[in-house]
């Protein structure tokens, strides 16, 4: 069978897929897959085809775009830039569809694989990452720091989706969508987010349904395989400068804004002066140096990029920024959290790991040194949260959801590409 793998933005974003194409290539099956070239490097050679969409530069300069201070306008940039390389993916898949012997496979904002359905009758299958995606009057995901709950009353539940769609969604992701559908002559899609999103034939959540508790008006059939939790762990091991700090001192609080903005300076410099105040030493994790103060004093160190799943376990505290990644990696190194979210799936995130005991939340604009420092020594005296974070670390041992997603997806795709139709 082949399987065409589509994926973009951050590490966070990409990995996964990496991963999944890794398994689906172990089983036999002959797998392209798509990304910026920037991340060449992370896919392994042999078994997968890497195919190049767009320019290596062209991730550096978003990356460098996204404001850390401002999410309405990093999610507005995001979304520009996902739709606008819909064509470019959409163009690459399709010219290595095969006929009654193709599988295609994409992510929540990267629409490609579902173009492929509706242009050539692939079987597709959509992967949500988190539970954010999944709009929920029952249980709604929390998309901003303040946003409706459980309690919020009907009505006013209604009025905000639509009010997220009409002032957000629409101009930003819907309406670019749509002039490349007309060019393709396909129809109109109102709303993506509220139904079309999830109209794939086989739709995959990588989270468990302890983190991501499926509600009742949840679309049916979301098939829920567990957290990824991949990196390029045995392929990428520590530097000997990050071995002898991690063996030089007590275990350090690692502090990350992500892999997706290059605008943080703020973020690690107060972080520098947070640790401090607390006594621990620090390592600070990020792939853009220039956000890093000039000079860092004793007790701290900068890594460009480490595997989690081998660095985390090995830290006294975890202070991010509570992307998916981030956020799993921690809760199966069973390493405390302090989450700084800041956009995107983040809010949610925090909250569920709060909701788990497992975490502390501070927002950007209480992020100063006082109260990091006060937060990070709470945390580390805390047993409760000590205790709670190994009970959930149990929890992801012997983790097999890329196995799991990938059964999911061959089982319900791979008759309708024989078959040579699409549900």
């Amino acid at each position: 069978m082949r399987v065409l793998v589509s994926a973009a933005g951050s590490h966070g974003d990409v990995l996964p897929f990496i991963a999944l194409s890794r398994e689906l290539a172990a089983r036999g099956h002959e797998v392209f897959f798509y990304a910026n070239p920037y991340f060449r490097d992370f896919v392994p050679d042999g078994g997968i085809r890497f195919v190049p969409v767009g320019a290596a530069g062209d991730h550096a300069t978003l990356m460098a775009e996204l404001s850390d201070d401002d999410p309405n306008r990093a999610f507005k940039r995001v979304t520009r830039e996902l739709v606008g390389l819909c064509p470019q993916f959409h163009r690459a898949m399709q010219s290595d569809a095969r006929p009654g012997d193709t599988l295609a496979l994409g992510s929540s904002l990267l629409f490609a694989a579902r173009l492929l359905r509706e242009t050539d009758g692939v079987p597709c299958a959509t992967v949500h990452l988190s539970p954010s995606v999944f709009r929920s009057n029952e249980r709604p995901p929390r998309l901003v720091p303040n946003w409706i709950t459980t309690r919020t009353p009907f009505l006013l539940k209604r009025a905000a989706w639509w009010l997220l769609d009409r002032a957000f969604y629409d101009p930003n992701v819907t309406a670019p969508f749509n002039r490349y559908r007309a060019e393709l002559g396909l129809p109109r899609v109102d709303r993506v987010f509220r139904s079309w999103i999830h109209e794939a034939d086989c739709v995959l959540g990588l989270f468990p349904d302890w983190f991501g508790d499926p509600q009742h008006d949840w679309p049916p059939g979301v098939a829920l395989c567990g957290f990824p939790l991949c990196d390029q762990g045995p392929a990428r091991p520590m530097t000997p400068a990050l071995e002898a700090f991690l063996s030089d001192g007590p275990p350090p609080v690692a502090f990350s804004a992500g892999t997706a903005t290059a605008s943080a300076g703020a973020f690690f410099e107060t972080s520098v002066a947070a640790a401090q105040i607390a006594g621990v030493r620090g390592l600070l994790l990020t792939p853009f140096a220039q956000q890093l103060p000039r000079r860092l004093p004793d007790g701290f160190l900068h890594v460009d990029y480490v595997p989690f799943s081998t660095l985390l376990p090995r830290l006294a505290a975890f202070v991010h920024h509570g992307g998916i990644g981030s956020t799993s990696q921690a809760l199966r190194a069973g390493v405390p959290q302090l989450i700084r979210p800041s956009a995107y799936d983040q809010f949610d995130n925090a909250d569920r790991a709060v909701r788990l005991g497992v975490a502390k939340e501070i927002l950007p604009r209480r992020y100063a040194p006082e109260a990091v420092s006060a937060a990070l020594e709470d945390m580390l005296a805390d047993a409760t949260l000590s205790r709670r974070c190994s009970e959930i670390a149990a929890r992801l041992v012997g983790n097999e959801a890329i196995r799991k997603a990938c059964d999911t997806l061959l089982d319900r795709l791979g008759p309708l590409a024989s078959a040579g139709r699409f549900a």
